[in-house]
């Protein structure tokens, strides 16, 4: 196994359907349960472990998480209102050395419950037609709202599975 990409990489299929929609809503929406029962009771210690030599810690990889998704969320709206709008990169890793990562990672998992409470809404709403509604990445291209969706579930799994591996040396 990689431990960069532990589940593997995002793959997503040729053809999204509304029932892949749901199948990705329904991990997004028991994740902070399964978040928290990983994190709630670690030390300063645990917290402050690496899945790799160089990588983030727990403690960054959960305000990561919060980070990532609250941008993606953003895209995610930006595709469904906008006509294929463009989008910024954000640097990850300037975002996880700003003081705000310093903070208990219950403040980023309240942030996350509020953000993939909105998520799953958006998401159970969509119809056949917004799946190809697309925004143009700065970086990374167009992206359609059917692939966003299966990245932020795929994005939150990839890095609960980041953190397992941390707390298991």
């Amino acid at each position: 196994m990689d431990v960069r990409y532990p589940i593997g990489k995002l793959q997503v299929p040729e053809k999204v359907t509304l029932e892949n929609i749901q199948e990705w809503l329904k991990e997004i929406e028991t994740y902070t349960i399964r978040l928290r029962e990983t994190v709630d009771s670690l030390s300063d210690e645990e917290l402050s472990r690496t899945y790799r030599d160089g990588s983030w810690t727990v403690r960054q990889l959960v305000h990561h998480i919060a980070d990532s998704q609250l941008n993606m969320y953003q895209r995610l709206k930006l595709a469904l209102t906008d006509e294929n709008p463009t989008v910024p990169a954000f640097d990850e890793e300037k975002w996880a050395i700003q003081p705000d990562t310093k903070l208990p990672v219950e403040s980023s998992i309240k942030m996350l419950e509020g953000i993939n409470e909105r998520i799953v809404s958006l998401g159970y709403s969509l119809t056949e037609e917004q799946l190809d509604r697309a925004f143009t990445h700065q970086e990374n291209g167009k992206i359609t709202v059917a692939t966003k969706v299966a990245k932020l579930a795929w994005h939150e799994e990839h890095h609960l599975a980041h953190i397992k591996i941390a707390l298991s040396k």
